[in-house]
């Protein structure tokens, strides 16, 4: 029989407590939020079902839905928090939907995207696509999309693909089948694209959404090879909820990856211990808490190390997004990286610092340590 520790089983209790009493698929649109909150525009493509009230919920669509959302961030909002109220948002101190517009076609979505990049310097022209990961919603995605793009100051448009996640902690499984069907949904929105003035498009994951990143990608190199190195400018998984064999087995396919290609772990971060219990691989590390380098040191990626930052942040499975210590890194990382030639190793475009070359290794290890912030780096020679 499985146990869990009581600090673990005290949490899930509380979870599903919380889980029972909040419709968390509702989200009022409150467009009043903006006289007191600050606009952020968050694209949306998803393959959920849309319901009566204009909200997505965890029902699967053959259909890919586009839409431009506007969230308004609370104007006392401190980097790493995200508060939202569901149905009755206090747009003084809650992340709220403050619009929504439903977009005709990906056209539509191109020419929408193309003038949200029009605001920024030809060199800040990127397209974030977020994938976030199990027991999430459509507005938690839009409003940790908005926090994490406020926070780090990442130019550019912003783009969620909201797959059919239950958001319900009871909804492991459903969740696992639903990143299967989810696929040719994302591969549809990555091929269809258009850039234009772009730099690139960064394609960023978090837990379970890692795994829709490495089928999706794995897929559609099997029919394009060399698509995603062509196409993508940078791939980062965030706490990847993924078995080390098999994403072994995507990234030989996914063969040159683009570059960076770049991992953040943690060692403490909970949810993944669990999700290795219930898959009876108590023994057995998920990608995004290897205990070490070595399980993955000759593959071409970069891995980021926060177990350092795990204790203080809100979300030890979210370490990059809830950590304001780690968050004020990756803005100063992301400032610095306009100094950098892209030329130049790969890591270097999006963190700042000195470079250790290791020839004995194709990996790249990054270690977050408090008070020197990026340490050292061991980086393949090209």
């Amino acid at each position: 029989m499985m146990r869990l520790s009581p600090a673990i089983s005290c949490c899930l209790m509380a979870v599903f407590i919380l889980a029972g009493c909040t419709d968390r698929s509702f989200s009022p649109t409150v467009p009043e939020a903006l006289d007191i909150g600050q606009p952020k525009t968050i694209f949306a493509a998803t393959t959920r079902v849309r319901l009566e009230n204009g909200n997505y919920g965890p029902e699967r669509s053959d259909r890919l839905d586009l839409l431009e959302l506007t969230v308004s961030i609370p104007p006392d909002h401190q980097p790493g928090q995200l508060d939202f109220g569901y149905a009755n948002p206090d747009p003084s101190s809650e992340f709220t939907m403050a619009g929504r517009q439903i977009l005709a076609n990906m056209g539509d979505l191109n020419r929408r995207v193309a003038g949200e990049l029009a605001d920024y310097k030809p060199n800040e022209r990127d397209i974030t696509v977020f994938v976030h990961g199990f027991n999430s919603t459509q507005a938690e995605t839009a409003f940790r999309a908005a926090q994490l793009s406020n926070d780090i100051g990442i130019p550019g448009a912003t783009i969620i693909y909201s797959w059919p996640s239950q958001g319900n902690p009871l909804g492991y499984a459903y969740d696992g089948d639903s990143v299967l069907f989810a696929r040719d949904g994302l591969e549809q929105l990555l091929r269809n694209l258009r850039p234009g003035q772009s730099n690139r498009i960064v394609l960023v994951a978090h837990s379970m959404g890692s795994q829709l990143v490495m089928e999706t990608l794995r897929q559609i190199e099997i029919k394009t090879p060399g698509w995603s190195k062509k196409n993508l400018g940078a791939v980062v998984l965030m706490s990847p909820d993924l078995d080390v064999e098999v994403f072994r087995s995507q990234m030989n396919r996914i063969d040159p990856p683009p570059e960076p290609f770049i991992v953040m772990v943690s060692r403490k971060d909970g949810v993944l211990n669990l999700s290795q219990r219930l898959r009876g691989t108590h023994n057995r590390g998920r990608l995004g808490n290897i205990a070490s380098l070595e399980e993955v040191s000759d593959l071409p990626i970069q891995v980021v190390d926060t177990t350092d930052y795990a204790d203080t942040a809100e979300s030890g499975h979210f370490v990059a997004a809830t950590s304001p210590a780690v968050l004020s890194i990756l803005k100063s990382a992301r400032q610095s990286a306009a100094a950098f030639d892209r030329e130049t190793n790969p890591l270097q475009r999006i963190l700042p610092g000195r470079l250790v070359i290791d020839h004995g290794s194709s990996a790249t290890s990054v270690a977050l340590k408090k008070g020197s912030q990026w340490a050292s780096y061991n980086s393949e020679t090209r």
